[in-house]
């Protein structure tokens, strides 16, 4: 956090060099306490969804979330979110296509390996940020939600959904380590397995890492590996070309099992570690009413490939990220959701209490309010609040204004009619009466009818 305030500091100095004019000019520089709270207002917009940004501020009763006024001003939070930087970049490495984020996404990446170890099975697979702006790293993926945006390797933990590690691809100098004849699938692999090797871990991966090479690899380092496999992988054994529904082949090749089963398609599977035969998935077939069978291979792929969408689909629903003009800033505060998911991952394993995302992400927000943030008082003036939709619909009685220490019972205030009347020529006034439930000063007579009665009073 210390590093994250220094370069937004530095960064929104050089920005205030270059504006003669705007927003800029009454920049004061941030603190640890501002930005811890700057970030809790993002991640409370992740629950709380509005359309824009401004709406958090906005004055219309309908909209209106006055906390976030109670914590920044309009200005001062969009300034923040200008002016928010993680890298210097007079020291940046010039060719390093993330040194706008690489220091803050190794930090991070590096805490979630340090924090948690993982239980026997693992999946590693593809996740994809929405990122639809230019950007030399970003890919296309028919088969994804967003199609465009930024890919992430990410390796997970099956059993809990912990996200162990994070790959993000930049095409040629993704941060992976080369292995000769396993290319780039099965490099990315043996990157994210590397902390994890010679522990009798099993690996669950789609086709596009599977190979025997690379099985046979983990293998000799006391890893299992599961996954389906392309039919045309150099070293896959062959199978019958034509096969009816439910029918299944198996071959043996040294230690590994290869699969052929005919579902609605042809299903091709290898693994290192389970054994040949069928097992029952619970279901009956609506045709000959008896079991429904798949071999056991198939069946534990179908169990735990689907770790990382889940992580995706745990971040989706609160997510802090929003559209943004800087892809840094997207990929930080994307990070910063799996960072909550993996909090709560480990609460849960840590005090066996099940409790919600929701509840969970507001936890930590209360908290890093009550240590670094005091409300800040309410500006004075201003834009005046826009007109309750209930002023011409519910049911109003007047009231007398609640007495004042100072006034006592001649406590008085200005008629809003008779205020918003002055321009008219008419003279404002000062009454005992208001309207509790609009919290409207208002003569008895006539005002207090014209405000309830009068589209434009």
């Amino acid at each position: 956090m210390g590093e994250i305030v220094e370069e937004t500091n530095r960064y929104a100095s050089d920005l205030q060099e270059r504006e003669i004019k705007g927003k800029l000019v009454k920049w004061v520089p941030t603190n640890i306490p501002e930005m811890y709270k700057f970030l809790v207002s993002v991640l409370l917009m992740g629950v709380i969804k509005k359309t824009s940004l401004r709406d958090y501020w906005s004055t219309d009763p309908m909209l209106l979330t006055p906390f976030f006024r109670s914590l920044f001003s309009q200005d001062r939070f969009l300034l923040l979110l200008r002016c928010l930087h993680f890298a210097n970049n007079a020291t940046a490495v010039s060719n390093d296509p993330l040194k706008k984020i690489r220091n803050i996404f190794t930090a991070l990446t590096s805490s979630f390996r340090r924090i948690f170890v993982p239980y026997r099975d693992l999946c590693v697979d593809e996740s994809l940020m929405k990122w639809k702006g230019r950007l030399a790293f970003r890919q296309f993926i028919p088969s994804k939600r967003h199609r465009f945006g930024v890919k992430f390797f990410v390796l997970c933990d099956v059993l809990t959904g912990y996200v162990e590690d994070m790959i993000i691809y930049t095409g040629s100098t993704t941060d992976i380590q080369h292995y000769p004849g396993l290319g780039i699938s099965g490099s990315v692999v043996m990157t994210l397995l590397a902390p994890y090797l010679r522990k009798c871990h099993v690996l669950y991966v789609d086709n596009w890492y599977s190979s025997p090479t690379l099985f046979q690899h983990l293998l000799s380092l006391g890893t299992g590996a599961c996954g389906t496999v392309r039919a045309n992988r150099k070293g896959k054994p062959k199978f019958t070309c034509k096969m009816k529904k439910g029918e299944v082949e198996f071959e043996e090749n040294g230690s590994q099992l290869a699969v052929k089963w005919h579902d609605k398609r042809d299903v091709h599977v290898l693994t290192t570690v389970h054994p040949t035969g069928m097992a029952a998935t619970g279901k009956l077939d609506h045709i000959t009413g008896q079991p429904r069978m798949k071999p056991v291979c198939v069946l534990e792929y179908n169990k735990k490939m689907g770790a990382v969408d889940k992580a995706d689909m745990m971040t989706g629903f609160h997510e802090c990220a929003r559209k943004s003009t800087k892809w840094y800033k997207k990929i930080f505060f994307h990070v910063l959701d799996t960072v909550l998911l993996n909090s709560h991952i480990v609460y849960r394993q840590i005090t066996g209490k099940e409790i919600t995302s929701l509840q969970f992400r507001t936890n930590p927000m209360r908290g890093l309010l009550e240590e670094y943030s005091t409300l800040r008082c309410p500006a004075k003036g201003g834009r005046p609040a826009l007109d309750t939709p209930l002023r011409l619909t519910a049911r109003h009685f007047p009231s007398e204004v609640p007495q004042t220490t100072s006034q006592g019972s001649k406590t008085r205030r200005h008629c809003k009619v008779c205020l918003s009347s002055t321009r008219k020529g008419k003279q404002r006034r000062l009454t005992k009466h208001m309207c509790v439930p609009c919290n409207t000063p208002l003569c008895a007579v006539p005002c207090f009818e014209e405000y309830h009665t009068l589209k434009n009073y």
